[in-house]
């Protein structure tokens, strides 16, 4: 899992999980996924309000069940808190780890190659002297 696409791996494991827990599929474009706020412990919050039709539980009790789905069967996640409908789930430290000697050994991490057809874009600061 790289950095990249971890939302997209989380979301889909939150998927997974709705489906073994609740017997009933999901679409991932009818929850989000985001970083989780800095007054938080955790690293992405899973918003979990639009699965309560599927779970019929309460927010913190679905929550609670997805959470425990994912810490059992996602090596990547090592922990997670529920506040009220949000679950933020805590990455291991092996995987940030992992990332981050895959960025070192990258010979060219975060650039791309620029292609013959691009076009040029100027992007121009305002300042008060502008």
């Amino acid at each position: 899992m790289s950095l990249a696409n971890i939302e997209q791996v989380l979301k889909g494991k939150v998927v997974e999980a709705v489906e073994a827990l609740y017997g009933q599929q999901v679409d991932a474009a009818n929850f989000q996924m985001e970083k989780t706020h800095k007054e938080f412990v955790g690293d992405y919050t899973c918003v979990v309000f639009p699965l309560l039709r599927i779970s019929k539980k309460k927010p913190e009790d679905t929550a609670t069940d997805i959470g425990n789905y994912l810490t059992e069967n996602v090596a990547e996640i090592e922990d997670f808190n529920v506040v009220k409908g949000f679950l933020n789930l805590v990455i291991s430290p092996k995987y940030w780890l992992a990332f981050f000697n895959e960025a070192i050994a990258a010979q060219k991490f975060g650039f791309t190659a620029a292609s013959d057809d691009a076009e040029v874009v100027v992007v121009e600061y305002s300042s008060p002297n502008t």
